[in-house]
């Protein structure tokens, strides 16, 4: 019986070893087009019973205009495994471009798991002329040039909320509505230079034979990862069409100056039954737990194994396509928590090769219990294994406003005395706060015992950490406010709004904004408006006339950032010489940017962030000063002065001043 399971111990030692091998050969081109012939490749069992791929003149639709049986490459008549176990292939004489085929290994078709161009709702595979995608100055389309992270400035935008209900957009929810005038314009005047767009490729929830029913998804239900959505592109049924519209928005945004960062959701399938991971190679790309279940980190039904061989090579192929057929500039990982470190490593590196600027970051959570332990995987608390990855601050964002877990209750930005009483109080605030204005980094002034998430600093540097105060995924803004402060005054709520931004943009972290906010966006109180209508997920952009107070102070506060480097320092060693805390009243955070930190122009800035419904009053060093920030207006150029040793903030907002 020993020498039984030792010889299953080796064998099974010696097949993950040429999975091993075969991942960091097999490149994941299934389809190989000449005129003469085409090619294709599959990875499945090497005990399947038979593996076909079939041809069709379309991508819905019709029988099969051939079926061929795929052949396992593999060393005939050999008791020993042949490294390329796993890998089939099949060739098809003649000229099938823009043709349609599938993979069938017995479980149903589908067309393979590196699809790079498919029909409607992408069941089938589409073998095309990639001349046919560039679109017009193609050619020439730059990457923008990001020196540090902490240099940018992101903007999360779904294609539909966007531009949807935009009265003069040619392309309502499309992809090219981000190449019309409007659009680049109101980005440009706002001031963000990077846009990262909800997830874009191919997935499931919405049906694009029926775009009219106007259903709304954002995203996160994964089916062909390589290929961009077909709803939002101008017709869904030609596998050109999403690909050119797609590089067509990059190549607009890249020509204003601004990165596209892509939502990446390598972490969870749409579906396991139906997906082209199960259906090539059951059950090798997801993770089980000890009693043989699928596991659930991900709390959509499933969770996939990043550790694997083969998964690991997809992620990492999947980003590199994206970057050099896209152009794409970033990638922000959908539950990061979800992926063991060596993989995020892996592909950190990978892409380092390319371009080291190119940005990552991701959720550092998981929504459920992974397979595999927290220590192994991209959690937040993990961050300093991942150098070049940064991940999100819940730990500002709910300072901020309050914990996550109950919309009710407030954060440091309701400290009224209104609000319920809930953990988010007293010095727990502040020191969230504090950690959030920092970057994520040690410092000796904040107090780890009372940051409310994490018990010590995660990230090694403040790149590695995104601050922010919603997205998507959660309340915006507003409605946390509402639902958090009772009475609140529209006057109170713009000036709160206000104060939130201005925290979030003179962090030493990497600032993200939700869309809309510079227009005091709403979603009618909807907390997860995944699948909720137009009417709750729209932009409403007579706001921007309604408020042009608010849309203003965005503008003004990030041209503050950006035209001051002692505000993005990008350095932890930096921002503990420079940054200093300053005594303030209870609640009131205060503090200064010292000795033109980042070789800025002006020598000290101090930053007092006032919550309270009263005026306060704060000592600082003495000095003349010029109050640039003040009352809920930004003014650079201001000549206003004070002198000495003292100064008051006024109730619900921002005091900048600097020497």
């Amino acid at each position: 019986m020993k020498k039984l399971q030792l010889l299953l111990t080796v064998l099974i030692a010696y097949h993950l070893s040429l999975v091993t091998s075969l991942a960091q050969d097999f490149k994941f081109d299934e389809v190989t087009y000449t005129p003469q012939q085409t090619t294709f490749r599959l990875f499945a069992p090497a005990d399947a019973k038979k593996v076909v791929v079939r041809i069709y003149k379309d991508g819905q639709g019709g029988k099969a205009l051939k079926t061929i049986k795929m052949t396992q490459i593999a060393t005939p008549h050999s008791d020993q495994r042949s490294e390329k176990d796993g890998l089939w292939t099949a060739t098809a004489a003649g000229d099938l471009m823009d043709k349609f085929y599938t993979f069938d290994m017995g479980r149903g078709e589908c067309p393979g798991v590196f699809a790079k161009a498919v029909g409607v709702n992408g069941k089938r595979g589409a073998i095309i002329d990639k001349e046919k995608t560039f679109p017009e100055h193609w050619c020439c389309d730059q990457h923008p040039v990001i020196k540090s992270p902490a240099d940018l400035v992101i903007y999360e935008l779904h294609h539909r909320d966007f531009s949807i209900a935009r009265p003069d957009a040619k392309y309502p929810g499309k992809f090219m509505a981000l190449t019309e005038p409007w659009a680049i314009e109101h980005l440009k005047s706002l001031g963000v230079n990077a846009v990262h767009i909800l997830p874009s490729y191919d997935y499931g929830s919405v049906d694009e034979t029926r775009l009219s029913d106007n259903k709304y998804n954002w995203g996160y239900d994964p089916v062909n990862y390589n290929v961009p959505e077909g709803g939002y592109s101008t017709n869904p049924y030609d596998p050109y069409c999403r690909i050119r519209e797609f590089k067509e928005m990059v190549n607009a945004l890249h020509e204003a100056g601004i990165a596209v960062i892509l939502d990446v959701v390598y972490n969870h399938t749409y579906d396991i039954e139906h997906s082209n991971f199960q259906r090539t190679y059951p059950d090798y790309y997801y993770r089980k737990t000890a009693d043989g279940q699928y596991s659930n980190g991900s709390g959509c039904g499933n969770e996939t194994a990043s550790e694997q061989p083969m998964m690991r090579k997809f992620m990492i192929e999947s980003v590199k396509y994206w970057y050099n057929e896209y152009r794409v500039d970033g990638f922000r990982f959908d539950l990061m928590g979800c992926h063991d470190i060596e993989t995020m490593k892996a592909i950190r590196a990978e892409l380092d090769k390319l371009d080291p600027s190119i940005l990552i970051y991701g959720e550092g959570w998981s929504a459920g219990a992974c397979a595999l332990p927290n220590e192994k995987l991209g959690m937040k608390a993990n961050i300093q294994q991942m150098p070049g990855i940064a991940a999100f601050s819940d730990e500002m964002r709910d300072g901020l406003r309050g914990p996550f877990s109950d919309d009710t209750v407030s954060g440091w930005l309701g400290r009224l005395k209104t609000g319920k009483p809930g953990q988010f109080t007293g010095d727990v605030e502040v020191e969230s706060l504090k950690f959030g204005i920092v970057g994520g980094i040690s410092h000796p002034q904040v107090n780890m015992k009372k940051v409310n998430y994490s018990q010590k600093p995660w990230a090694l540097e403040p790149t590695q950490m995104l601050a922010y105060v919603s997205c998507h995924d959660d309340m915006c803004l507003v409605d946390r406010l509402k639902a958090s402060i009772p009475k609140l005054s529209q006057d109170e709520l713009i000036r709160l709004d206000l104060l939130a931004q201005t925290a979030v943009m003179t962090s030493q972290g990497v600032p993200f904004m939700l869309s809309g906010e510079e227009l005091l966006r709403t979603k009618q109180g909807v907390h997860n408006s995944f699948e909720s209508p137009d009417s709750i997920n729209r932009l409403d952009w007579r706001n921007k006339e309604r408020y042009p107070q608010v849309f203003k102070y965005y503008s003004d506060l990030i041209a503050l950032r950006r035209n001051h480097p002692a505000f993005r320092l990008g350095d932890a060693n930096l921002v503990r010489k420079h940054l200093e805390f300053l005594d303030a009243p209870s609640g009131v955070v205060a503090f200064m940017l010292k000795n033109y930190a980042g070789r800025d122009d002006w020598r000290n800035i101090i930053v007092i962030l006032n919550p309270k419904r009263e005026l306060v009053t704060v000592d600082i060093p003495k000095a003349m000063y010029t109050v640039v920030c003040k009352d809920c207006e930004i003014n650079e150029d201001s000549t206003e002065k004070i002198f000495g040793r003292r100064t008051t903030v006024s109730p619900q907002s921002a005091l900048i001043l600097h020497d």
